[in-house]
């Protein structure tokens, strides 16, 4: 408490240092506070205009052509639309739209006119919507309605206009490039049929040399498969006929050779078959094509042997006609074998042919087969790059039209810029308020200091920290009725000072309340 009391009366000293030196006060509110009135009051009005715009992103046909044409991000277009508005070029334009290049004489003048224009017109965005305010603030209201629509007029047609340019300039690029692919596609292609040309008589026609030659191989193992497989057909019907004289023998070429069953002359192909049937069974299922088409063969030629010895249980042997027509029949059967044979050996001699023309060009088939496979590749990259280019194209083509048809960005002013009727600045009140407290409050702080350079007692209290030494009593001013009443003068000079300057103060600011210019009105 004692602390408490100690500060109070230190503070009560300074307060009472002050108000001795309240002179100084006086003086620093008469110097700092008129003239700052006067500069404050002098300030030109200033008049704001406002512009506040909202850009709708949202467009009915993005999801209709969703995966059929190259689509952009519109939030994305206008916020960076929204930066570079107020670049140097966008601002010179700006400019020269609202007359204000017609105020400057030289180059100089404009660069710096459009330099204030980029710091004084502000574009800032409200929350998370795609909401926009523009504002700008000059002296002239004319002026600055202009520039604030000039801006905004900006701000929409070049977020529209962009959308355009990029189009036209897409279209170029892929017109160029597809035009480039076109010319490198011809040269591909152009190479490609002059090595055919070139090699024509050593490339395969389809596949490759080596499958080429293995497929030649097989149906040269097959041909040959079929020549043994129709001469043991026919040596098997030359030993029916060498036979017959010596066997019992009947019209249809059944016989018995006293044995208890009839042997025809398809049993040694039944037999062929069935081991044919066997053989495939090995390595596919009933199902598979050769087996199916083996069972019907063995299926036709047991029908066959059986129709034959129905006929030969059937018929009577009448002699030697019937031996003659058999014999017939049976060379007849040869020497379709034999041409059978003949054509099966011509087809073995040509696919021998074939294989040895192959064989022989075996050393320089690989060089040859890795050049056209490089000329193949070369030609499928860049037809794979010409086709994207078409496909980018249409793609491209689409947007434009879209974009053409319905616009991604929809601008809807929700403000327009408006001609100010009541100037927006300088914040006078709070100036004349800065200027009165700066005033005053240099004036205690000045007093204050002094106060401390060359103190005054006030108290016994005081004399007694300062020198160490008891106060034994305390002795009255001689004159006390008359340092009262230059006390009280002083104090009228310091309430009329200050009253004073409060008046100036009052007065400047009802007169901004009510819109009153005092300068102009009984200065200027």
């Amino acid at each position: 408490m004692q602390d408490f009391q100690q500060s109070l009366n230190q503070i009560l000293d300074y307060v009472k240092g002050i108000w001795i030196k309240k002179r100084y006060v006086m003086l620093c509110s008469w110097l700092i506070c008129p003239a700052g009135f006067f500069y404050v009051a002098s300030l030109p009005d200033v008049y704001e205009s406002n512009s506040e715009v909202f850009v709708d992103t949202r467009s009915a046909i993005q999801p209709l052509i969703q995966g059929l044409a190259i689509q952009t991000d519109p939030k994305s277009e206008i916020q960076i639309m929204a930066r570079t508005l107020l670049s140097r070029s966008n601002v010179e334009k700006i400019a020269r739209e609202s007359d204000l290049d017609i105020t400057v004489t030289s180059e100089a003048q404009f660069d710096s006119l459009v330099t204030r224009l980029q710091k004084q017109i502000r574009l800032r965005s409200t929350g998370k919507y795609n909401q926009y305010t523009i504002s700008y603030r000059n002296q002239n209201p004319l002026i600055a309605q202009n520039v604030v629509q000039e801006t905004l007029d900006l701000f929409v047609e070049g977020a529209l206009g962009n959308n355009r340019r990029d189009n036209d300039t897409a279209g170029r690029f892929l017109n160029d490039e597809i035009a480039e692919y076109e010319s490198r596609l011809a040269e591909a292609e152009q190479r490609v049929a002059d090595f055919k040309r070139q090699y024509k008589d050593i490339l395969p026609a389809k596949g490759s040399f080596y499958s080429n030659l293995s497929n030649l191989t097989k149906s040269l193992e097959e041909v040959q498969l079929q020549i043994r497989q129709t001469e043991q057909q026919i040596e098997s019907i030359k030993n029916q006929v060498s036979n017959r004289g010596a066997n019992q023998t009947d019209s249809f070429g059944v016989t018995n050779n006293d044995e208890p069953t009839l042997r025809t002359r398809y049993d040694d192909r039944i037999v062929a078959a069935e081991e044919r049937i066997d053989a495939l069974k090995l390595r596919f299922t009933d199902l598979h094509p050769d087996v199916i088409e083996a069972n019907n063969l063995l299926e036709s030629l047991e029908d066959a042997r059986a129709k034959e010895i129905q006929a030969f249980l059937s018929a009577p042997s009448d002699g030697d006609s019937q031996l003659s027509e058999l014999d017939r029949q049976l060379r007849i059967e040869v020497g379709l074998l034999e041409g059978e044979v003949a054509s099966l050996q011509v087809k073995e001699f040509s696919i021998k042919s074939k294989i040895e023309e192959l064989e022989s060009k075996i050393d320089l088939v690989p060089q040859i087969e890795a050049e056209s496979v490089s000329l193949n590749r070369d030609y499928g990259i860049t037809q794979n790059k010409y086709e994207q280019l078409l496909s980018r194209r249409e793609s491209a083509d689409i947007s434009r039209r879209a974009d053409e048809s319905a616009e991604d960005l929809q601008f809807r002013i929700i403000e327009p810029p408006l001609l100010p009727k009541l100037p927006s600045g300088p914040k006078r009140l709070l100036s004349y308020t800065a200027v009165l407290i700066i005033g005053f409050g240099a004036g205690i702080a000045i007093a204050f200091l002094f106060s401390q350079l060359k103190p005054v007692l006030i108290r016994d209290s005081q004399l007694v920290s300062m020198t160490n030494y008891p106060v034994w009593g305390l002795v009255t001013h001689l004159e006390k009725d008359k340092i009262i009443k230059k006390n009280r003068l002083r104090l009228l000079v310091f309430i009329i000072s200050s009253g004073g300057v409060l008046g100036i103060y009052a007065v400047l600011v009802v007169a901004e309340i009510l819109n009153i210019n005092l300068l102009e009105r009984f200065v200027l």
